[in-house]
């Protein structure tokens, strides 16, 4: 059933608003963990545990997406999704209340819940946006994208001021607020018409699914480098201004990860508004990640490396959203299990990178090389270790730069469907 501008518009802000609500899972729990440390005495190990288990609860959600497919009622599964994310933020703000001594396991269950309420948000989401009539789809696709970036913003700033001037004990009170949130989209879900969406590839001949395929692991590719780009710096900021560049944390944290943040969003916004050739979008942001990773690195200057890191977050900003529209441009009816595996491949360079960039920093520090080197550059090993995490994250995009030349070049006149 094709649907009405106004049916169309109305389920648009629905998913808007979904994805809006939808950023408290990501950016809530991690203002929580001090709290969680000095009430219930949960280490640091056990808290970091959470979020790998955020992270493969996703995962394995889009992988299961990509292979179970049309073993689901994508109408079902959308207006569902914003319960589960209730349930699960329910469960994690009630049972450590009323259950002290088994915090642990209620952050655990709840985490699980609403983790897969984020991974069916990435799944589901977008190809709805992209299902829907519209003149212009890029942008409701970046737009889509650049409101989960407000809403982080505004989680942020909400909690920080209530954990300061309601106190931190009274985080289950905050958590319950966010939870009623989602209940707003399934009431918009349930009163919206949601579009016909492909579980399945059409039926093609054998050489165009094999071009198909190609085309769309080029695009995973591209996805998951471009996560990796941001999402290394978006982990990291924070720690490397006050390691590296010995800035205070407040200024790491308000300056550095808020900034980022800022930009990140506003950059999505304005593509929302102004932009288009997305490959040459994606091309410049690859190259100019790679540039903001080596300045961070590298620069002499404090300020210059902190300039570097804050805009990482605007040439970054469209290598998950932007590589979602390439990939709709380039393969024309993708369907629900390209979005998946789209989705897949995000997630994945989200977490690959941040512990790679970790791994070198540790044992760069740790290194007999590093120790002699710190002598001569009068720094210290963890500042040497940290910059050449930095120098290491560049890979991402700098292969990301070589992917998207080879994209431009495999699509250039070539019909994948």
């Amino acid at each position: 059933m094709e649907l009405t501008a106004k049916q169309a518009k109305r389920t648009r802000h629905a998913c808007y608003f979904a994805y809006l609500a939808m950023s408290s899972i990501f950016s809530l729990p991690p203002l929580l963990f001090n709290t969680f440390r000095n009430m219930y005495g949960i280490s640091y190990t056990l808290l970091g545990t959470l979020v790998l288990i955020n992270f493969c609860t996703q995962l394995t959600v889009d992988l299961i997406f990509t292979f179970f497919t049309k073993y689901f009622n994508p109408h079902k599964v959308v207006r569902v999704m914003p319960c589960l994310t209730t349930l699960g933020l329910l469960i994690y703000a009630i049972v450590p209340t009323l259950f002290p001594g088994a915090a642990y396991v209620g952050f655990v269950v709840g985490t699980v819940i609403f983790s897969i309420a984020a991974g069916l948000c990435e799944v589901m989401l977008s190809p709805t946006v992209a299902a829907l009539p519209s003149d212009n789809p890029d942008r409701d696709m970046s737009m889509l994208h650049s409101l989960y970036g407000w809403g982080v913003l505004m989680v942020v700033c909400v909690s920080t001021a209530f954990l300061r001037i309601v106190g931190a004990q009274y985080w289950m009170v905050l958590t319950l607020f966010w939870a009623m949130l989602p209940i707003i989209s399934c009431v918009l879900f349930c009163t919206s018409t949601l579009p016909g969406m492909d579980l399945t590839s059409a039926s093609e001949s054998a050489e165009a699914a094999k071009k198909k395929n190609f085309g769309l692991a080029l695009c995973v590719a591209c996805i998951f480098l471009g996560s990796a780009a941001e999402n290394a710096m978006t982990n990291w900021i924070s720690g490397y201004m006050e390691t590296a560049l010995h800035l205070p944390k407040v200024v790491g944290d308000i300056l550095g990860m808020a900034a980022f943040a800022m930009l990140l969003v506003t950059a999505r916004t304005l593509y929302a508004k102004y932009g288009k050739n997305i490959t040459a979008v994606l091309l410049y942001s690859m190259i100019g990640a790679v540039i903001c990773y080596l300045v961070a690195a590298l620069s002499p200057f404090v300020i210059l490396s902190m300039i570097a890191c804050v805009l990482c977050g605007f040439v970054t900003s469209m290598l998950w959203p932007g590589t979602l529209i390439l990939m709709e441009e380039k393969i024309p009816n993708p369907g629900v299990t390209a979005y998946a595996l789209m989705a897949a491949g995000g997630d994945f360079g989200a977490s690959v990178a941040p512990q790679m960039l970790g791994i070198v920093t540790d044992n760069v520090a740790a290194s007999d090389w590093a120790a002699q080197l710190s002598v001569g550059l009068s720094l210290t090993p963890d500042e040497i270790g940290m910059k050449v995490g930095m120098i290491a994250a560049a890979v991402f995009p700098l292969i990301g730069v070589g992917v998207l030349l080879y994209i431009k070049r495999y699509f250039q006149g070539k019909k994948t469907a």
